[in-house]
């Protein structure tokens, strides 16, 4: 089960990645604001078949799951994209995809501080290394331009907490998480680009971009979600960091963007802070509370024990079910079912 999520978060940064150069392409003729509003509309397009199929989902959400999913709108939606684009238009799109992961220790500390993750050392150091290579590539021999900069950590804290919290969410799927995304945060964001930029100069980029939102921002989203809710925000962040290696690499061979030393500096720290993150492992003894809730799961995980005719145990399904309290030992992560505290 872990493994399927990991290689989900791991296809979800391959894509995004991608979006960083083919997001650079497009700004040639698209302003900033415009083209946050289109890939998010492409994410709407693509999720809009499997998300409708149960348009009822969002009068059972609940106000906790409807709050959460409106911050994910607002943070991961409007304000982060945005931010990317504007920095996009004024630097290489190699260094802003490295500079994005300081996305994963914003997602770390935000999981502490607010959502009752627990990390150990090994996790706080893999994190440094991760600040570690954000400054390096602020250094004026990697990025010189500062205003990018600050707009990129400025993205990577709105996705923090956009991480954080659609993670938590456990009544609608991946796909209508996304949809609801997508469909609100591209309005508003292709609205605001619209009143501030004028209108859109060269038609035939729309379709493009909508194309790179379908992919990088929809496909990607629902991977990305679905494997948050197995792994935590945090861990799942962990491996959504190799995004920016799909990203700059593709900035150098597509864009012919030059190799600077303080990339290739900055990717080795990366390399460390993934490697000591995925050798962390968590058990001790936890009680479950009795809990009723709805999400993607199979019957032979320790954790969903009842029974349905004709499904098999290794079968994936979403349900609403419920879980009776219970106290146990083995090892976990902060998934929906391990959100507890630690003295």
């Amino acid at each position: 089960m872990k493994a399927r999520a990991s290689l989900l978060c791991l296809g979800a940064a391959a894509l995004f990645g991608a979006s960083t150069p083919a997001g650079k392409a497009l700004l040639d003729g698209l302003g900033p604001v415009t083209l946050a509003g289109l890939l998010y509309l492409g994410a709407a397009l693509a999720t809009a078949p499997s998300a409708l199929r149960t348009p009822w989902a969002l009068r059972t959400v609940g106000r906790a799951n409807l709050l959460r999913l409106l911050g994910a709108v607002l943070f991961g939606g409007v304000v982060g994209p945005v931010a990317l684009m504007v920095a996009l238009r004024d630097a290489p799109s190699a260094t802003v995809a490295l500079l994005l992961n300081l996305e994963t220790p914003a997602t770390a500390l935000l999981a502490v501080w607010w959502f009752r993750e627990h990390l150990d050392g090994r996790a706080w150091l893999a994190n440094g290394l991760i600040v570690a290579a954000g400054c390096l590539l602020a250094a004026p021999g990697g990025f010189a331009v500062a205003g990018p900069a600050l707009l990129v950590a400025l993205a990577c804290l709105a996705w923090g907490l956009d991480n954080n919290l659609t993670a938590t969410i456990d009544t609608l799927t991946p796909q209508q998480t996304t949809f609801g995304k997508g469909l609100v945060a591209g309005a508003v964001n292709l609205g605001l680009g619209l009143a501030l930029e004028g209108p859109i100069g060269e038609a035939g980029l729309v379709a493009p971009a909508l194309g790179v939102g379908a992919l990088a921002y929809g496909v990607s989203i629902v991977w990305y979600v679905a494997g948050a809710q197995q792994l935590g925000a945090t861990r799942s962040q962990m491996l959504f960091a190799t995004a920016p290696f799909f990203g700059t690499g593709l900035g150098w061979l597509a864009l012919g963007e030059p190799v600077l030393g303080a990339q290739v500096g900055a990717g080795a720290l990366l390399v460390g802070a993934v490697g000591l993150l995925a050798r962390e492992r968590h058990e001790h003894p936890h009680r479950h509370a009795p809990l009723v809730h709805s999400h993607e799961h199979r019957h032979d995980d320790g954790h969903h024990d009842h029974a349905h005719e004709g499904i098999e145990p290794g079968t994936w399904h979403t349900h609403e079910h419920r879980h009776p309290g219970r106290t146990h030992v083995h090892p976990h992560v902060p998934d929906l079912h391990h959100r507890h505290d630690h003295g």
